[in-house]
């Protein structure tokens, strides 16, 4: 399975599961999120970010600028529960 029907795959097994409430209210969610513009300032593939600096899990300070001049830098986001 690919990264796309992977995606389909848990579109429909959302849309089969979740009550009407909460398809209307991600809905909702969905139509506000496009309409604000986010995507229009989104970053896409290959697009240089914004220097920053975060902490890691070990409370030490990572920055993007000097972990650059290591070399690549892979940016991976994860949206969820600890």
């Amino acid at each position: 399975m690919n990264l796309e029907e992977g995606i389909q795959a848990k579109k429909q097994e959302f849309q089969s599961s979740a009550t009407d409430e909460v398809r209307e209210i991600m809905g909702r969610a969905i139509k506000n999120l496009r309409n604000s513009g986010i995507l229009d300032r989104a970053l896409g593939e290959g697009d240089e970010a914004p220097d920053f600096a975060l902490l890691s899990a070990r409370g030490k300070s990572i920055n993007l600028k000097e972990t650059l001049s290591s070399g690549p830098v892979v940016l991976g986001f994860y949206r969820g529960r600890w």
